[in-house]
């Protein structure tokens, strides 16, 4: 069973890899002003997680640089256990005036990042 995840892993990184997304296009400004906002969003995730991989193609697709954790390190697994309550990924660490906020769901990231970034 591990071989096939492993396997299964490679070829969803393969594929992403291959047939990347075009990006979005904006003015230097426009992506100074994007690049500040996301600047406190943090996506946990792991590298070959279907669902992580789909969240990161909309990422690139819209051109946000938000920094990403690897949940797989046994120091950002705690932190998304201990902070978000649970070790599930793809989680978005969202940070707003102070408050702290955790979006789990592939579909509920991707709703979030096209309603905020666009």
């Amino acid at each position: 069973m591990k071989l096939v995840r492993f396997l299964l892993g490679k070829l969803i990184l393969l594929l992403n890899a291959v047939f990347k997304p075009k990006q979005q296009s904006r003015s230097p400004q426009e992506q100074q002003t994007i690049d500040a906002a996301t600047a406190a969003l943090t996506l946990y995730q792991y590298p070959a997680c279907p669902f992580c991989v789909k969240v990161r193609r909309q990422m690139h697709r819209q051109k946000l640089n938000i920094q990403l954790q690897d949940a797989k390190i046994a120091e950002h697994a705690e932190t998304l256990r201990q902070q978000g309550g649970h070790l599930k990924v793809p989680c978005l660490r969202i940070e707003q005036a102070g408050k702290i906020q955790w979006l789990y769901e592939s579909n509920d990231i991707i709703s979030y990042l096209k309603q905020h970034y666009a």
